[in-house]
């Protein structure tokens, strides 16, 4: 259960209540509901993504479908000219058949006044028609024996010599006639399978010169497309040899090809906008075949080596894009919005693979290995009743390890918001394991799954401190020097191509935020630790509060204990007992952890006060009309509630919250026994005397213990590792529960103390 800050203290704790009142206070249907809301938001985000690339596709489908449009309308004009030339030779057909009758027809009434005039009319066209056929046998031969670029300097000739011609003349016919088998010969070239890149250029050329640009850019590009498959086809029959960077070698082999093609229609077209456009939506396109090869060709996403091989992908692709730019091909969004759901998918199933390893406590093997600088940090926990919870924490971080070692500096650059993300959820499955390890029963479902998953318990305290310690010491130390080469290219990526690619909008992940991410997790496990400690400690193995309301009422004097030189009750005394012996356990499994043992001391005093302010069942003794309430009770009950401030600032974690708290159970005790006609003006002393008494007490104990045997101490003789009382206007450090891991309770300086052992028994 976690504490996020102050406001929530009282409600975060309210397990503490008795049995009886557990099960109605964890009956709510509000938890059905959350997970009810959670799936429908996850559906709502699949039908947003899945919607996204829709859109993406039909966008692509929108651009293609625009050019075949303007091509479509430049040939509807050709054709238009076509049928209108038609038109015009039918009507010139028409008034040549009827200038011939009329001529026959006047022919046969005066042959001597017509033949003269024919002959100055034909003699002409007769040289000409035999020009004609010259060039035109000259032409076929050309054609004939393939001499393409001959044939295409020939008939541009012709063109030139017969401009003035009228276009619905049989001899521009003949023309078209032999320019459309040019025309089909230089596309015959062009999809010769083996055909030179340098015989390829010239017939483009040659297309270029008959007026056929379309058809020879949309040549080139099948071309290009044609040696692409071709190279492709080779290449991936030894795919399998080499799966890893598998991707990288095709993603050389696509981006080369559009390269070289950029460049060729560049040399051969310039940069027409028509040809421009055809030319980025068919890199596009070649694209699209490469992600779709690399998926259907690349390790299998529940594969070790898929990660490896999708970082792999996406250095090299983007790197490949960025050398395009200079080309002015402007493909990397493209790219990443094509490769985005590949690799996400591929870190799903990684970081389930990560999380059965993590989840997994048996005994490592001699595999998994990680550096001294992250094996020593936790080597310090180890001892013959913990190694396992040892081995979980090196198994944790030889995961995050493994997975940071396969990552690329693109792929962190964009995908490693997402990646700590996934590593902070991660690490909460975890502390949920080590959390089911601890004994006491879970209320939180989602620990109750792990329950067959644990196969060790952690009953002493020794275990559970190096649990804890374990936990602390992997969020705190070792995460932040494993990803700190992940912080580093998120915030300053590689200089080359920073520029030229653009970051996921969802990789904006703050470090601040991310370790209070984990900070709150280290707050769950840390409270279920003070949680079960405390409760273990207030009641009995029967059920029964140790800590009872009755010791406070005239009668009940074993534990009530008010003399001369007055003492706390016997329960706060035993409480002083049991943080020292947890101190000096903490002393030696967290050594050098002094952060980590102040932090879980304070929040176990805090806790204890906290139980205490919302006992009803405490309370409701005094508010109980027939209960003898008597001066001293209250005076008891105040000066333990200060006796416990004083064991918080004598151990060295003084708490705001601590002295907030029991300021709120005294005042609530003052208006108790108000109530009932006691006047606290006369029964109480000053203040002052409650803080000397409770420091007293403290130095009293501890100074009878200290001549006492070792064989007497029991279980409420415990030796504590006293530290200089910290003053009362030390107030720079906060709650526990709300302070971030580099703000704890380490931050009090203490002096050094001898280990005093103290002893009480009822006559104290």
């Amino acid at each position: 259960m976690e504490s996020s800050d102050e406001e929530d203290d009282f409600s975060s704790h309210e397990w503490i209540t008795p049995q009886s009142k557990i099960n109605s206070l964890y009956q709510s249907h509000t938890e059905k509901g959350i997970r009810k809301l959670c799936c429908e938001l996850l559906d709502l985000k699949d039908a947003v993504e899945n919607l996204c690339g829709n859109m993406q596709t039909k966008y692509l489908a929108f651009l293609r479908i625009s050019d075949e449009v303007v091509e479509m309308e430049h040939e509807l004009v050709e054709l238009r000219k076509h049928v209108s030339a038609e038109g015009i030779l039918v009507q010139d057909l028409m008034s040549g058949v009827c200038r011939e009758l009329e001529g026959w027809n006047e022919a046969n009434e005066d042959t001597d006044e017509v033949n003269e005039p024919a002959l100055q009319i034909y003699e002409p066209q007769q040289n000409e028609t035999d020009q004609m056929i010259l060039s035109f046998e000259n032409l076929d031969v050309l054609l004939a024996e393939h001499k393409v670029e001959e044939a295409v300097d020939a008939l541009d000739s012709e063109e030139r010599n017969c401009a003035s011609i009228p276009e619905t003349s049989s001899y521009k016919s003949d023309i078209l006639k032999r320019k459309e088998i040019l025309e089909n010969q230089l596309v015959e070239i062009t999809e010769q399978p083996f055909i030179g890149l340098v015989e390829l250029k010239k017939a483009l050329s040659c297309l270029m010169k008959l007026g056929k640009g379309p058809s020879a850019h949309q040549l080139l590009l099948k071309s290009y497309s044609s040696r692409l498959q071709k190279s492709i086809d080779g290449f991936l029959s030894s795919c399998s040899l080499y799966p890893e960077t598998y991707s990288a070698t095709l993603s050389k082999l696509v981006f080369s090809t559009i390269s070289a093609t950029v460049k060729e229609s560049a040399l051969i077209f310039g940069d027409n906008p028509i040809y421009t456009n055809r030319l980025v939506q068919w890199a596009e396109w070649e694209i699209e075949s490469f992600v779709r090869l690399v998926k259907e060709n690349g390790p299998m996403p529940d594969s070790v080596s898929a990660l490896r091989a999708a970082s792999i992908c996406v250095e090299a692709s983007l790197s490949h894009c960025s050398m395009l730019e200079s080309q002015g091909l402007k493909l990397s969004k493209l790219l990443m919005v094509l490769l985005r759901p590949y690799v996400e998918e591929v870190l799903e199933i990684s970081f389930r693979r990560a999380r059965r390893v993590v989840l997994d406590f048996s005994e490592i093997d001699g595999t998994l290995t990680l550096s001294p600088r992250f094996i020593s940090p936790l080597s310090s926990f180890v001892t013959s009743d913990n190694v396992l919870i040892d081995d979980s924490g090196t198994k944790f971080m030889f995961v995050i390890k493994d997975i940071v070692k396969q990552l690329t500096p693109l792929t962190i650059f964009h995908f490693g918001g997402n990646i700590l993300n996934r590593i902070s959820q991660l690490f909460d499955k975890y502390v949920d394991a080590l959390i089911k390890a601890l004994p006491g029963p879970s209320e939180d479902d989602n620990i109750t799954e792990l329950k067959e998953t644990i196969p060790f318990r952690a009953e002493t305290d020794s275990q559970q401190l190096a649990l804890l310690g374990t936990a602390f010491t992997v969020a705190d130390e070792l995460l932040p020097m494993a990803l700190s080469r992940v912080w580093n290219e998120i915030k300053e990526p590689r200089s080359g191509n920073s520029e030229n690619v653009v970051p996921a909008s969802g990789n904006s992940t703050e470090f601040k935020e991310w370790r209070r991410h984990l900070q709150h997790s280290l707050d769950k496990l840390r409270d279920y630790f003070c949680r079960q400690y405390v409760v273990n400690f207030i009641y009995s193995r029967e059920g029964e509060t140790k800590l009872d309301a009755n010791i406070y009422l005239k009668g009940k004097g074993e534990e009530l204990i008010w003399d001369s030189d007055p003492l706390p009750s016997l329960p706060f005394q035993a409480l002083f007992a049991k943080l020292q012996q947890l101190a000096t356990v903490a002393g030696d499994v967290l050594l050098g952890k002094e952060k980590i043992q102040k932090i879980l001391l304070a929040r176990l005093t805090e806790t204890v006060v906290m139980w205490l302010s919302e006992e009803q069942e405490f309370w409701g003794v005094f508010e109980d009309d027939s209960a003898p309430l008597q001066p001293l009770g209250l005076q008891q009950l105040i000066l333990d509630m200060h006796f416990t401030v004083e064991i918080a600032r004598f151990a060295g974690y003084p708490s705001r919250h601590i002295h907030q708290i029991a300021s709120a159970i005294n005042a609530r005790a003052i208006r108790a026994f108000s109530a009932r006609g006691i006047d606290p003006q006369s029964a109480l002393p000053e203040d002052e005397w409650f803080v000397e008494t409770a420091k007293a007490a403290i130095n009293k104990l501890l100074l009878v213990v200290s001549g006492s045997e070792a064989s007497e101490v029991d279980d409420e003789h415990i030796i504590m590792n006293g530290e200089d009382i910290v003053s009362d206007s030390d107030e720079s450090l906060s709650c526990p529960s709300t302070v971030e891991s580099s703000e704890s309770f380490a931050s009090a300086n203490m002096g050094e103390m001898e280990s005093p052992v103290y002893s009480t028994d009822s006559e104290g």
